[in-house]
């Protein structure tokens, strides 16, 4: 006599609901800010105790596909990525006829730039290194698309090159620093940038509104002009659910 087949394993039931949940996030029945449904409404659906429903709502969380609101509920969050192109961003083409490195990136959606600080300071013993210099004009900035918050970018310039400039202003003028930078002489024409992965700080993570257990994209870009002189070190904190990075190469 043969013995039967033995009987697939059943996924517990909360994750059950959260792959119900997830099929309709992903086929656009649920959109980006629409409320998930409450404990209470999956407890009296599926005939569920409170903490199966926490639980399943809680597996779509920690997959970055819903945020809860305190007093509120668990909402959708459902972004299109955002396609950042190393090489086109930075193109003497896209900031030398005035454009925003931004509009690049965004191809027509609004983006907004708040949380701006512009100060002058010792600079710590990393960025002199990089820059040389041991007295710095930083520039603190938060970005915003779709009215979600995206990137958090701080950028150092030499304090003796960009002192009196608009670099030193919160609104540089069209183009962005790397005009100004041009219009004392120093256009950068070559580009460094580092990438990594990890984990959120407290500040990053209130800053950037992320969901538990979001990482963050960790970029650090150093300008050079012609000459290899460092003009600008920039660290960028990017919310890793809102991007995709293309990077092109020639054989």
């Amino acid at each position: 006599m043969s013995e039967s087949s033995p009987v697939p394993h059943e996924p517990p039931i909360y994750r059950r609901i959260a792959d119900g949940l997830r099929a309709r996030i992903l086929s656009g029945e649920l959109r980006d800010g629409d409320r998930l449904p409450g404990e209470n409404a999956l407890m009296a659906e599926h005939a569920i105790a409170r903490a199966t429903a926490r639980q399943a709502l809680a597996v779509l969380i920690n997959e970055g596909l819903a945020v809860p609101k305190r007093g509120s509920g668990v909402y959708v969050r459902q972004f299109k990525p955002i396609r950042r192109h190393g090489s086109r961003r930075l193109s003497r083409e896209q900031w030398g006829q005035g454009r925003a490195i931004w509009d690049a990136d965004t191809r027509g959606r609004p983006f907004t730039v708040d949380e701006v600080a512009v100060v002058r300071e010792q600079a710590s013993e990393a960025t002199a290194s990089v820059l040389d210099s041991t007295d710095v004009w930083i520039r603190r900035r938060r970005y915003s698309v779709d009215a979600r918050p995206v990137q958090l970018a701080t950028s150092y310039f030499p304090a003796d090159l960009v002192e009196g400039s608009a670099i030193t202003l919160q609104d540089t003028g069209p183009g962005g620093v790397y005009a100004r930078l041009r219009d004392l002489g120093l256009p950068p024409a070559h580009f460094t940038e580092e990438v990594r992965a990890r984990m959120p700080h407290p500040a990053e993570a209130r800053l950037l509104e992320l969901p538990a257990g979001t990482p963050v994209i960790a970029i650090s870009r150093t300008a050079y002009t012609t000459g290899g002189l460092p003009v600008e070190y920039n660290e960028m904190v990017l919310d890793s659910a809102s991007y995709v990075l293309q990077y092109d190469f020639d054989a």
